[in-house]
């Protein structure tokens, strides 16, 4: 395997002394998906969780974690997040609010620490794996590790 550079990410969960594998896969720009990602690295795609930048109506920027066989229900995490409604942020303005591209948005090491919402389905997962801050990379953990890594709020956020 290819020597692969440490991200922020890894960085944060190191210094915490957190065990985890870093996997990397070839990107394919036209399918920056979960279900690709996760085929690509032989994971089951209810382990595989997608990291999504929200905004409230009334709190603002948040994030989302779900897995990527589920779809987040924008309903349920407004009420989890003390909103009315939220919605996605755009794609071009992904980058400049958390540091991270599109396909690329890790639950770790953004610019700016924002609320983050975690769907319930993590806590019934041996492992999970989630963006390591880059295209290719991604951390593959206990969701438990990632749950005392983040400061975080954990719900039914999806369908």
């Amino acid at each position: 395997m290819a020597k692969t550079t440490k991200t922020n990410a890894a960085r944060i969960l190191e210094k915490k002394g957190i065990a985890y594998e870093l996997l990397s896969y070839e990107v394919d720009e036209q399918n920056l998906g979960a279900e690709h990602v996760a085929e690509l690295l032989n994971i089951p795609l209810e382990q595989a969780f997608k990291t999504l930048v929200l905004r409230g109506d009334k709190t603002g920027i948040l994030v989302a974690c779900v897995a990527g066989d589920k779809e987040i229900n924008l309903k349920k995490l407004a009420a989890l997040s003390k909103n009315k409604k939220v919605e996605m942020v755009p794609m071009k303005d992904i980058l400049g609010l958390t540091g991270y591209i599109r396909g690329g948005v890790s639950p770790l090491g953004m610019k700016k620490e924002y609320p983050t919402f975690v769907d319930e389905s993590m806590l019934t997962k041996e492992k999970i794996i989630v963006s390591a801050g880059q295209r290719g990379l991604q951390l593959y953990l206990k969701p438990q590790d990632l749950l005392q890594s983040i400061s975080c709020t954990v719900g039914e956020i999806t369908e």
